[in-house]
């Protein structure tokens, strides 16, 4: 049995950076693309209570599928698709913990993602997924930036 890949995609340019370097490196293995759609795409809140809006999340999701369709093409285009496996999922969850938890579920022995640099206060401010993974997987992680 062969390689297991998984490679988180957010859209950025960071993660296609992540997927074509899976796409090079990985070619007759398993590469699967996830997109983690956030719990809270499609809550909108203010002082006086919030509201939830499905179709917005709904969207979120679409965009997710379609970034599937886009790694299919991208991975046509290197010429892999009849030696690899390329399979894609949406999943709907904090994106650290998904991507943890799909790898465990799924047998990854392997994530490669992108990373967007962030320094200082924004890393602080915003977190870290890749940093995230990197510290908590039990599986090798590569950072691509």
């Amino acid at each position: 049995m062969g390689t297991h890949v998984l490679v988180p995609l957010d859209g950025s340019p960071q993660s296609w950076a992540a997927f074509d370097y899976a796409v090079a490196n990985y070619d007759g293995e398993t590469i699967t693309t996830l997109h983690v759609v956030d719990p809270l795409e499609g809550v909108y809140s203010d002082y006086g209570g919030g509201y939830y809006d499905s179709q917005t999340h709904e969207r979120a999701v679409e965009r997710g599928e379609e970034f599937g369709d886009q790694a299919r093409e991208r991975a046509d285009d290197a010429g892999i698709l009849e030696t690899t496996i390329l399979e894609h999922a949406v999943e709907t969850g904090q994106p650290a913990r998904t991507i943890l938890e799909f790898a465990d579920e799924n047998g990854v022995d392997h994530v490669v993602m992108g990373s967007h640099g962030r320094t200082g206060v924004a890393r602080v401010l915003l977190g870290s997924v890749a940093e995230t993974v990197m510290r908590r997987a039990p599986i090798p992680v590569t950072v691509v930036r």
